[in-house]
């Protein structure tokens, strides 16, 4: 029988209690009592914060919600088949975050920041927790820099700029997504970042919305956050703050950015979902108590922030979809009183061929001449009230009766501007093509032209600067000092070209 020898054990003692640490480890755990519907209820998590990531079994995340005295109400953020009744769940301690930076561009990727386009892993180093608290007053500074758009109608009576939130709403069908797609198409070499967010979109739009990118060349300077509408609730509530907070860590770089969700109407239904299932008590049009909030809290992230903080911005384009044109829905009120002004587009416009159909007397900006080049603004000084009247006499002619010579003179201007307004899909235009257009409006050189010639005269006319010397010079004049060329120059190159004009 071998001997025990006191000195090895004794070393061995002294071996454990040095490396003993005097570490305590707690977690906080509870219990999946009920699931469903891409919603967990757990008892037992009693530290939870809101907000926090919760772990479910098979490294499934959650997120706690609903913080009641007997249970966590929480959203689930993958297919949550794989949970059951009994299951243990874990608090991270941590908020929920996405992965952020230049490694996104030209990426299509889900609210969680995973990629969706089967191109790879995204190698990101940064993350930014997904809700926070928007910028102060004292960090921003009034929108005073154009966001151009490349369609005539918005940049002259309804111009955006950088730092802006600006709606555009109407039925479906109206060529809502047209709009902000050709914005963004009309970024390129403008030194913007655009950020698409589709939110419950089928997949099939989603992609083409992608190729049209990609054949522009937009897919560049773009990401696409999508959560379409076979995903599951949760992500489509997170999709737009994904969107924003990708947006941010460009912004805080000094850089412009574009966010554009597309729709909000899904997003806050999404969100009733959520709230119904977690038992929150319905409120107007069965949508919970804080629905205003859950837009607000977006939309307030756009911003322009002072020179201080590197002067970058983000301008947000919501889009809500209305019913049979009722603005006064619940929905639709609450984001235009929260937007700088809207856009609103009409069925009636777009089945008559004016397209974009876009109502100038309903739409407005509240950002006004501050976000437009000083060429624009005064070549499109009287150019609403044109519209106005026009549309006002129109409906008063219907009568057929005999109308004067000063009431022809504008019925014919206000047909000529309607036609001057109209532009094709993604067919943008540079700004100094624009003000060029709209000269020859307001000064009278469309009023002897058919209506049916106006696009090839509109089409000629740009051709015609493009070669003229003169024409030339005003073009350069515009794009590099903002200002209008002289008018006698102007009316020069107009002149000698409609004598050319068959």
């Amino acid at each position: 029988m071998s001997k025990i020898n006191p000195v090895e054990i004794s070393a061995l003692i002294k071996e454990q209690i040095k490396q003993y640490s005097k570490e305590i480890k707690s977690e906080n755990i509870g219990t999946v009592s009920s699931v469903g519907d891409g919603i967990a209820l757990v008892h037992g998590l009693n530290e939870a914060m809101s907000g926090e990531l919760l772990v479910f079994p098979g490294d499934v995340y959650g997120m706690a919600l609903n913080l009641e005295k007997d249970h966590v109400g929480a959203i689930i953020l993958d297919e949550s088949t794989s949970i059951k009744e009994g299951d243990t769940v874990k608090t991270s301690g941590r908020i929920l975050e996405v992965p952020v930076g230049k490694e996104l561009l030209g990426r299509a990727i889900n609210p969680l920041g995973q990629p969706i386009d089967g191109l790879g892993k995204i190698d990101t180093k940064k993350t930014r927790p997904l809700e926070k608290k928007a910028q102060g007053v004292m960090s921003r500074k009034s929108v005073d820099e154009p966001l151009q758009t490349g369609i005539k109608v918005l940049d002259a009576l309804v111009p955006i700029g950088r730092g802006q939130r600006e709606l555009i709403i109407g039925d479906r069908q109206t060529g809502k997504t047209a709009i902000v797609m050709d914005t963004i198409i009309n970024q390129k070499g403008k030194d913007v970042i655009c950020i698409y967010v589709a939110i419950g979109q089928k997949e099939s739009t989603v992609a083409g919305v992608v190729e049209t990118f990609k054949k522009y060349g937009a897919m560049d300077y773009t990401i696409v956050v999508s959560a379409s509408a076979s995903e599951p609730s949760p992500l489509l509530y997170l999709a737009p703050y994904a969107g924003v907070t990708i947006g941010e860590e460009f912004m805080f770089e000094g850089k412009s950015v574009l966010v554009v969700y597309d729709d909000l109407t899904k997003h806050a239904i999404a969100y009733r979902e959520l709230s119904l299932l977690l038992r929150r008590p319905p409120g107007r049009e069965a949508f919970p108590g804080d629905v205003f909030y859950l837009h607000s809290r977006l939309l307030e992230r756009a911003a322009k922030l002072n020179d201080e903080l590197g002067g970058g911005s983000i301008t947000a384009l919501p889009i809500i979809e209305t019913q049979a044109g009722d603005i006064s829905a619940y929905i639709p009120t609450n984001v235009i009183s929260i937007t700088d002004g809207q856009i609103f587009l009409q069925s009636d416009l777009f089945y008559t061929g004016v397209r974009p159909a876009i109502n100038a007397g309903l739409s407005v900006s509240r950002v006004g001449g501050a976000a437009q080049i000083k060429a624009i603004k005064k070549v499109s000084g009287t150019l609403r009230l044109d519209l106005a009247s026009y549309r006002e006499l129109e409906a008063f002619t219907q009568f057929g009766s005999d109308l004067d010579e000063a009431t022809t003179k504008k019925l014919e201007r206000g047909k000529r501007t309607v036609e001057i307004l109209k532009q094709g899909l993604h067919d943008t235009m540079d700004v100094e093509k624009q003000v060029i257009s709209i000269f020859a409006l307001t000064h009278g050189y469309l009023d002897d032209i058919k209506i049916e010639d106006i696009k090839r005269f509109e089409e000629d006319l740009h051709q015609h600067f493009d070669r003229d010397e003169l024409g030339q010079k005003c073009l350069t004049t515009i794009r590099e000092s903002k200002g209008l060329p002289e008018v006698a120059d102007l009316n020069k190159v107009i002149e000698g070209f409609k004598k050319t004009f068959a």
